[in-house]
């Protein structure tokens, strides 16, 4: 095993990626003790994200153009790769908005700080499941081979109901209208720079039903795959670094209805009222995370082609008669 191997293994260690998370846990703690971010302090913290985020967005994609004998393999590479784009994305936007002091309020002037605290937290945990999965990627990617080709231009055609709506699900035209809906829909609430609680609601309850309905699809997918390792670790590992984007998308909607619905109660409330710009980043956090699930549903497309086309490893593989014989599990 040479140095770059090693380095692999090890930054992939399960350990290790613990050790960082708790890092950003404490770091965060630490920041916001006296509710209070520095400009040295918020820099640190972007700075961080930008490194991890976007080396993983670096090695995914440079894996994804490396040839295989597992096409499936480098589908499911870009696949995460540009949902981690998206989030990088995202990131980038908001530091560059928050530096140059275009962006005040997100939430509430006393529940800014806890909501900020969590997001760092959740998205180096993010990233860390992502890289802990890459380890079970890269095997599979570099061990695996297709022995049956498909034919180029031959469509498949659906045996069930189930599976022609699923089909249908997950056909890119059927995504590129969800998310041209999402940005229509945020379009037309923020003309007025007022967004009701009902307006709230609407958008927050579709990101719950896409997250959550596609990290149980996600589930279940991987007990059925349950008795090939490779490929469970990465159904689960997707599956666990959505379920931390779902967790984000609910606290940043539990903290905001609370807010509204402390205003409709007659409470005291803050008495910020947002500017422009905290409308439009609202806007595009929307979109962002709509963006973000969509990839996902496509990446989910890709998962699902790798367990119907699953090759026991070459090294499995054994002799029998004279022949070199690979079995389908």
């Amino acid at each position: 095993m040479d140095k770059r191997d090693f380095l692999f293994w090890v930054l992939t260690d399960a350990r290790i990626l613990i050790v960082v998370d708790g890092i950003a846990f404490l770091w965060r703690a630490a920041v916001s003790a006296d509710e209070e971010i520095s400009p040295w302090e918020s820099a640190c913290s972007g700075v961080s994200l930008f490194i991890i985020g976007w080396l993983v967005f670096a090695h995914l994609y440079s894996m994804s153009v490396k040839p295989t004998e597992w096409p499936v393999s480098n589908r499911i590479y870009r696949g995460i790769a540009l949902s981690v784009l998206v989030l990088n994305f995202y990131i980038m936007i908001y530091y560059g908005m928050r530096w140059h002091g275009f962006l005040h309020v997100e939430v509430s002037v006393p529940r800014d700080f806890i909501y900020r605290d969590l997001r760092y937290v959740i998205f180096v945990m993010y990233y860390c499941i992502i890289i802990g999965t890459a380890r079970y990627l890269r095997g599979m990617h570099e061990k695996y081979r297709l022995l049956i080709k498909e034919r180029p231009g031959k469509k498949r055609r659906a045996k069930n109901i189930k599976e022609a709506v699923f089909m249908a699900m997950t056909h890119v035209r059927t995504l590129v209208l969800i998310i041209a809906a999402a940005i229509l829909w945020r379009v037309v609430i923020a003309i007025d720079n007022v967004i009701t609680f009902w307006e709230s609601t609407v958008s927050g309850i579709s990101l719950v039903i896409i997250g959550w309905f596609l990290f149980g699809y996600l589930c279940a997918l991987s007990l059925k795959v349950k008795h090939r390792m490779d490929l469970t670790r990465a159904i689960q590992g997707i599956a666990f670094g959505l379920c931390a984007i779902n967790i984000y998308a609910i606290f940043y909607y539990g903290l905001r209805w609370y807010e509204l619905i402390e205003r409709i109660m007659g409470g005291v409330g803050e008495t910020y009222v947002p500017q422009p710009l905290d409308i439009l980043f609202r806007n595009v956090r929307y979109v962002m995370l709509v963006l973000f699930y969509c990839l996902t549903i496509l990446l989910a497309k890709h998962l699902v082609k790798a367990y119907e086309n699953y090759i026991v490893p070459a090294r499995k593989s054994y002799k029998s008669h004279g022949r070199l014989q690979l079995y389908k599990t």
